[in-house]
């Protein structure tokens, strides 16, 4: 199996690499900043390092890089500094996602492609019936008028949701909503929910972004949890943290 992700020299895109490279996956991954990749990436025959920005890059380029590909994943997101959060590109996650699925679309793949999105439990699911709090909603509305990445994360979601849809004949989808992110060091234990068991605002849980990264990695290899879980919008959790 090959995969491309983008957002691989993040936190937790980092660690959906290791995971990927471990179970001895073919993975690409577009990165800015190649020279501050471990050592030990660069030296592994399973990986692929494309340097670049995935927004930078065109359309003929995206569709060379996706072609061959089994599953793509986006693990995204924006730095937590004034211009990461305020500055450009605000649509970084919906445009990526867009461009790599029209990407996927013009290869038109004889099997589907896995699109892998690492989301946030503080976006719901507009495909369930998940009620929210009076307070959430006041909370959840002003974070739109503030933080951009919050209506990235948002768009990007239902981008998959409402573009891509449940029958598309080259895309299914799957997008990851972990809830409070921590580093560990190890796998731990988790739990998957179809929707948020706390509030993610007033009582958020926490999952390790390693965790994070080996149900992203085990998505995309095991075939009847994919089935399980493509096209909805699941929601982890380390078990340590809903005792």
């Amino acid at each position: 199996m090959t995969v491309l992700i983008v957002g691989a020299s993040g936190a937790t895109g980092s660690k959906l690499v290791e995971q990927l490279l471990e179970r001895k996956q073919n993975v690409r991954v577009i990165v800015r900043s190649p020279e501050k990749l471990p050592e030990s990436w660069k030296e592994n025959k399973n990986l692929q390092i494309i340097s670049a920005s995935v927004l930078d890059l065109s359309d003929k380029e995206l569709s060379e890089y996706i072609h061959g590909c089994d599953a793509v994943a986006s693990c995204l997101g924006h730095n937590l500094t004034w211009k990461g959060i305020y500055g450009q590109p605000r649509k970084l996650v919906t445009d990526a996602t867009s461009r790599l699925c029209d990407a996927i679309t013009t290869n038109k793949p004889k099997q589907p492609i896995k699109y892998v999105l690492m989301n946030t439990t503080g976006n719901r699911n507009r495909d369930l019936n998940e009620p929210i709090s009076f307070a959430q909603k006041c909370v959840i509305g002003l974070l739109r008028l503030i933080l951009p990445p919050h209506v990235d994360n948002e768009k990007a979601a239902d981008y998959l949701r409402t573009t891509i849809g449940q029958n598309n004949q080259f895309i299914e989808w799957a997008a990851v909503r972990p809830d409070g992110l921590i580093n560990e060091y190890e796998v731990t234990e988790y739990e998957i929910y179809p929707s948020p068991i706390r509030s993610a605002i007033f009582n958020a849980g926490k999952v390790s972004r390693i965790n994070v990264g080996h149900f992203m990695a085990n998505l995309i290899c095991d075939t009847d949890l994919w089935n399980k879980w493509k096209g909805q919008m699941p929601v982890i959790y380390s078990r340590s943290s809903l005792d």
